[in-house]
Parts: C-alpha cells; sequence; structure tokens
C-alpha cells in the first residue's frame, strides 16, 4: 500500500511525456487519471482478504484487478517510453522499471487470489510483488534518472543491463532455487552501490538544487547503512541474541523509507527544478 499510494505518484511525476506523441499523451492522461481510483482498489483488495470474507479470496481476488490493470497501463507505457528512445540507453532504464511494475502487479494479484502456482506456497507470490514494487521498479528508474543528468561513461550501459536482468535472476531465485536468488541479489546489490557511489561523488561536484540534494544524499546514506548492518548482524546477533525478524524491519524502514522514498523525493525536486530553469530560460 505504501507503494502504491506514495511511491507510484512519485514516479509518475518523474514520466517524461512527449506531448507530439498521441498515443503517449493518452496513455500519460489514462495513467495520471486512473492512478488513485486503481489505487484505493488495492487497497480494499488488501482490507477485504484481511476482514470481509476469511477463507475466501473471491472478492479480494477480483478488487486486485484494479491495480494489474492500472500497472499494465505503466507496462505500456514504459513500454512506448524503450521504442521512442532506443538510442538512450537511461529511457530504457526507466522504462524497464515501469515494465517491472507491471509483473509486480501480476504478483499482487496471484497473492490475492491465494494461487498456488508451480505448488509454491502463496507468500511467496507477495514477497515476489513486494520485491518488484521496491527493487525491481524503483532501482532501473534511479539509474535512469542519474544516466539523464551524468556525462555517458563505458560502463553505464553495462549497469543498466545488469540492472534489468537482475530482478528476473532474483525471482527466479526466490521461487526455484537459491543460488540463482543469491547471484542476482549480488549483482543488484552491487548495481545500487555503483549507482550510490557515483551519485554521492556526482552531487559533490555539481551544484544541483539544495532539496534535491539533501534527499539524494539521504537516499544514499540510507543504503549504506543496510549494508553495514548486514556485515554486522553475525556480530550483533551473537552479542544480543537476536534473530534475523528482529532486522527485517530495520531492513525494511531504510530501504522503504529511506532509500527509496528519499531517492524519489529528491528526483522529483532535481527534475522540477530543471523544468523550471528551462522555463525561465
Amino acid at each position: 500500500m505504501f507503494a502504491a499510494f506514495v511511491l507510484v505518484p512519485l514516479v509518475i511525476l518523474l514520466l517524461n511525456h512527449d506531448e507530439k506523441n498521441k498515443h503517449q499523451r493518452i496513455l500519460y492522461k489514462a495513467i495520471k487519471l486512473l492512478y488513485f481510483p486503481a489505487a484505493l482498489l488495492a487497497l480494499a483488495s488488501v482490507m477485504s482478504s484481511k476482514t470481509w470474507t476469511p477463507g475466501s479470496t473471491a472478492i479480494s481476488g477480483v478488487l486486485s484487478l484494479g491495480w494489474l490493470l492500472f500497472t499494465l497501463l505503466l507496462c505500456i507505457y514504459g513500454l512506448t517510453v524503450i521504442v521512442n528512445h532506443k538510442g538512450k540507453i537511461e529511457e530504457i532504464a526507466i522504462g524497464a522499471g515501469l515494465v517491472y511494475f507491471f509483473i509486480g502487479g501480476i504478483w499482487f494479484t496471484l497473492y490475492q487470489y491465494q494461487f498456488h502456482m508451480f505448488q509454491i506456497n502463496p507468500d511467496k507470490h507477495g514477497l515476489s510483488s513486494v520485491h518488484f514494487h521496491f527493487s525491481s521498479a524503483i532501482v532501473p528508474i534511479f539509474i535512469g534518472m542519474l544516466g539523464r543528468i551524468m556525462t555517458k561513461k563505458s560502463w553505464y550501459p553495462w549497469i543498466v543491463a545488469i540492472d534489468i536482468i537482475g530482478p528476473i535472476l532474483i525471482a527466479v531465485g526466490m521461487i526455484f532455487s537459491k543460488p540463482i536468488e543469491y547471484i542476482g541479489v549480488t549483482l543488484f546489490a552491487c548495481n545500487i552501490a555503483i549507482y550510490t557511489t557515483y551519485l554521492l561523488a556526482y552531487l559533490r561536484k555539481n551544484s544541483l538544487h539544495n532539496k534535491a540534494n539533501f534527499f539524494l544524499v539521504i537516499s544514499c546514506i540510507a543504503f549504506y547503512t543496510i549494508v553495514v548492518i548486514s556485515l554486522s548482524y553475525p556480530l550483533l546477533k551473537n552479542l544480543f541474541s537476536l534473530t534475523i525478524l528482529d532486522f527485517i524491519p530495520i531492513y525494511g524502514s531504510l530501504y522503504a523509507f529511506g532509500f527509496v522514498l528519499c531517492g524519489l523525493i529528491g528526483w522529483v525536486f532535481l527534475k522540477s527544478n530543471v523544468q523550471n530553469s528551462g522555463q525561465h530560460g
């Protein structure tokens, strides 16, 4: 619900649409118009599965289709971004992130229906939905936004490629194979480390919007804090008799509110500042 009501609206603010492209313009208007009703349907779906019909998934499943169709719109828009900007690798990254929202929507609907696919516990579907809404969709968008402002480096296309492949490896690994999941997570984490390190260096050298700077720096620090806590986990576990369940709320909060939310706010501030500068110019 945090993704539906907070993160997705911020992502919509980051989208560039070509006024001369009729199809993309119509899609953009539809996304802005249908977003809030779709989010309300997602909320109703979650509420119904907890309160209205215990033991039944029919109502919650049907209500979840609203969010699924909305993420399909995001996916189609992302494909238009990829097609219209074939030579711009940063726009391909952003388009891929929008496509991943749709995959997250599919997993959300499967979870709400409690559908047993591949004889796997439906809880894994919920985990996959969270993965695609918070990581798979957001990180490619972040890297795409960085690509819009940076001087292109030879390594940048590789970062984008790994960033597109990584989430698929993680999702497949979560369902079928732990080693594949570990490979995907490692690649994905290394990508975020490169993104945050370059972004911090860029912010230090270039004078950008103060509010954007603040939130982007907080986003990067949140990621490094997660890394430090992860590396310290074995020691902290033994010293304070903690379990992974004690750390999950910390990881989740730092990632969702620190890295993702602050990062999105920072990029929105930066995009609006660039647009205002262009208009004044």
